[in-house]
């Protein structure tokens, strides 16, 4: 029975032996085997530690029990040493400090606490570095203590060298003698601190002069720099040729001939969906670490360039969202049997030659929830003539959601789309995991589902620019804007995204609340992040307009046509803070039920969405409109001329699918999540990813609950004609601390805006409203113009100092 249980069968039925060490690995896979296993290794560690102090009071009392053997020690328990952890704490410390590095030894202890610390989740060091470092430090404080303290420790049980740091510190004085030894130790201590330390470096060219050469520092850091660069290149290339070989396989096809039709039927599966391994974040954390502390700069008072920003850094410490907190909702590849593709065919190529229609070939392609059966007809034959036969298509298959496309873009076949008899469910984790979604070079990736060739579906909504998504209730329309979200989180840091979430139904997107001082973006003045109430809409959407003539300002000043550009220059450093330049995060606008505010609203919101999508696309700001009623009234010419991009579900009529897609097509889905995308002319069905509720809850408890900034990002001011406060409201004796020195920023740059006083001073929105608010009393700024900025009734600094003197 011990035999059968290391063996297992091939395909042949022969047995062989398991691999032990892949067995190790795939245990290693399992959270808690790694959690238990860090547990035990830090366990021992400290265990380690204390058993090293307490030998250096216990071990001269110890050593005669060491002479015997470890399991004769063990067994005797008549034997008793002084030692605080027994007998086999006693013997490791003697083991590890006398007879191999002395108090190097401690290096052991410090790398297995940082590897039970890395198996448990947390991340202290990176882990390969640290073990070539402790290696080095180890035999160089081996052989120091083995030469400094050889003439005391001959006579003294404990070696501070312990036996490694003797013999070798022995052997190098009797062949280069103790001058040599002294200055090889020397000299290799200062290799070490210059290869890795920069600061010493500096500090050494100052001790011996600057005029050498050699110790050029630019030429240093460029090669460090570059070292390092490769070695991580390196690795990433090794890390992406594991996951290569652990996760490809070989897609069969299967060719039937069928003799009755004299023409061959291809079935042609699908693509094996391609998953990266699904591991825990500690891969993500290593790589961040190990790219913060190559951008470290250290200042040494001489004029060196600084590095890139990195907007990053305000949350240095963010974690990307794990693989774990998905399910998996059954991703395997959809259960088509080849009876059932047979059977589809010659339903097909039955109904066809009833109608005198002839055909040279038919191929199947599985896809997750429908099969495409390309057909390509004899000469002569008509592609309307087959288009027409849609419904008798279906109905000799007894299928909904029959669609026929005539003829496929770029490949000279007619399509017939036939949904699955057993639809595969695509979960969110097997989008997200993907290949494709994993390597994007997308600026803002949205992983939507698979087509229908089984291919994950990616694409980038700053191309897009702008969303339009419609559908019937119930067909998956919710699913698909959580899809959407869900993926951008797990790409973008807080930094670089923010979103703006109007919800009037107040339910649907209010569990994105978790995530406010992460990735959501409001007006100061809102105490909810999701805006549901109708006149907070109309506010948040002139605030946006006010904030991308903001950003136009920006791109006119640092002359760049785009945010990617802009944010390259401030990255560089080639933009001045001082002069109001700033990082600029991309900010989407996603409006979940668009009737709802069209129908009370009306032109109020239409105008400054149309605004913003026709202009907004080069500030970085996106929008994506969901709605149930596609009706001409709610998507108006206005809004389709500047949405695109448009996805439709499930729908009643074809009237509704042509004022979606200006085609027919979604009227013929499947629904659940079935969907068509225009991105032009053409039109792509998708199996929309399935990301449910308690998926999306476990994903922003996971960011809501690590440190985020002080509050949301605010809006610009915007305030209504009901908003504005007559000055003589203002208590002038009552002036905030701050107002001489705010009222001389004003007149210095001719604008008063409260954003201006915010940015300058580094304060909330309130209190920058307020002194806005003293300085419309005090006669320096006009009243409130809307989305302008106020007036500067001032002209000159000389002018506002006489008007200090006489408030004062």
């Amino acid at each position: 029975m011990a035999s059968k249980s290391k063996k297992s069968r091939t395909a042949n039925g022969k047995r062989r032996f398991k691999n032990p060490l892949a067995s190790l690995k795939e245990s290693f896979k399992n959270y808690k085997f790694r959690f238990a296993t860090g547990l035990i290794i830090v366990a021992f560690s400290f265990y380690l530690a204390v058993a090293f102090f307490s030998f250096f009071n216990s071990g001269y009392a110890d050593r005669s029990k060491f002479d015997l053997q470890f399991v004769d020690l063990i067994k005797d328990t008549s034997i008793q040493v002084d030692n605080v952890t027994g007998k086999i704490g006693a013997w490791f410390a003697d083991l590890m400090v006398n007879k191999w590095f002395g108090l190097a030894s401690f290096s052991f202890v410090f790398l297995l606490f940082i590897t039970g610390f890395r198996l448990l989740g947390a991340r202290v060091l990176p882990l390969s570095k640290t073990l070539i470092h402790a290696s080095i430090i180890t035999i160089w404080v081996s052989v120091s203590m083995g030469f400094f303290f050889m003439e005391t420790m001959e006579d003294k049980y404990l070696l501070l060298g312990g036996a490694h740091g003797f013999h070798v510190s022995h052997w190098l004085i009797s062949t280069i003698g103790h001058i040599g030894t002294f200055i090889l130790i020397l000299i290799s201590l200062v290799i070490y601190l210059t290869i890795n330390f920069e600061w010493f470096l500096i500090k050494f060219r100052k001790l011996i002069g600057k005029d050498l050469a050699i110790f050029k520092e630019n030429d240093f850091v460029d090669t460090a720099m570059t070292a390092s660069d490769s070695e991580a290149d390196n690795n990433e290339q090794n890390n992406a040729a594991e996951a290569d070989e652990s996760i490809t396989e070989a897609v069969s096809s299967v060719t039937t001939e069928e003799t009755e039709n004299e023409f061959q039927f291809d079935i042609k599966p699908a693509k094996k969906f391609e998953a990266l391994p699904v591991e825990h974040p500690d891969n993500e954390l290593e790589l961040k670490i190990e790219k913060a502390a190559s951008e470290e700069i250290i200042h040494t008072g001489e004029n060196r360039p600084q590095g890139d920003y990195d907007p990053t850094l305000d949350l240095s410490s963010y974690i990307m969202p794990s693989f774990d907190l998905l399910d998996d909702h059954k991703s395997g590849q959809s259960q088509v049997t080849e009876e059932e593709l047979i059977y589809n065919k010659n339903k097909i190529v039955k109904t066809l030659e009833d109608y005198k229609i002839q055909i040279k070939s038919i191929k199947a392609t599985v896809g997750p929830t429908v099969t495409l059966y390309e057909i390509v007809p004899m000469p002569g034959v008509r592609i309307s003539k087959i288009k027409n036969l849609e419904d008798d298509i279906a109905l000799s298959l007894a299928a909904l959601g029959i669609r026929i496309i005539a003829p496929i873009p770029g490949e000279g076949t007619i399509g017939i789309e036939v949904p699955n008899s057993e639809p595969q469910v695509v979960s969110m984790k097997s989008i997200i995991t993907s290949r494709k979604f994993q390597n994007t070079k997308f600026e803002l990736p949205v992983a939507l589902g698979k087509t229908i060739s089984n291919e994950t579906f990616v694409f980038d909504l700053t191309k897009a620019p702008h969303l339009l998504v419609a559908g019937a209730t119930g067909q998956g329309k919710s699913v698909g804007l959580n899809a959407i979200i869900t993926s951008l989180l797990y790409k973008k840091h807080p930094s670089q995204l923010k979103f703006v979430l109007v919800d009037p139904k107040k339910v649907e997107l209010n569990i994105y609340s978790k995530i406010e001082r992460h990735f959501l973006a409001k007006l100061p003045d809102e105490e909810e992040p999701i805006i549901t109430d109708v006149q907070r809409v109309v506010n948040t959407l002139h605030s946006l307009t006010i904030e991308m003539e903001d950003r136009y300002d920006l791109l006119k000043k640092a002359h760049t046509r785009n945010i990617k550009e802009y944010n390259h220059k401030f990255i560089k450093r080639e933009l001045n803070p001082e002069k109001g330049h700033h990082f600029l995060p991309y900010i989407i606008v996603i409006i979940d039920e668009f009737a709802d505010l069209i129908m009370t609203a009306g032109k109020e919101v239409e105008l400054p969405i149309a605004r913003i999508a026709q202009l907004a696309r080069a500030v970085g700001i996106h929008m994506i409109i969901a709605t149930q009623r596609p009706s001409t009234n709610i998507i108006t010419g206005v809004i389709k001329a500047n949405f695109p991009t448009r996805i439709a579900f499930k729908v009643a009529s074809m009237i509704d699918s042509r004022t979606i897609l200006d085609s027919p097509g979604a009227n013929q889905l499947i629904g659940r999540g079935d969907m068509l995308i225009s991105q032009g002319s053409d039109l792509i069905r998708v199996q929309c990813a399935f990301v449910d509720t308690p998926e999306v809850e476990k994903v922003n408890d996971f960011i809501g609950q690590q440190r985020g900034y002080p509050t949301a990002m605010h809006l610009p001011e915007y305030v209504g004609e009901t908003g504005t406060q007559e000055p003589g409201e203002v208590d002038l004796s009552k002036r905030d601390p701050m107002f001489e020195e705010a009222a001389r920023v004003v007149v210095a740059n001719q604008s008063g805006s409260t954003s201006l006083i915010q940015r300058r001073f580094s304060i909330g929105y309130n209190r920058a409203g307020r002194i806005i608010d003293q300085l419309e009393a005090a006669g320096v700024v006009g009243p409130f113009e809307g989305s302008k900025a106020r007036q500067v009734l001032v002209s000159d600094e000389l002018e506002l100092e006489r008007m200090f003197e006489m408030l004062r």
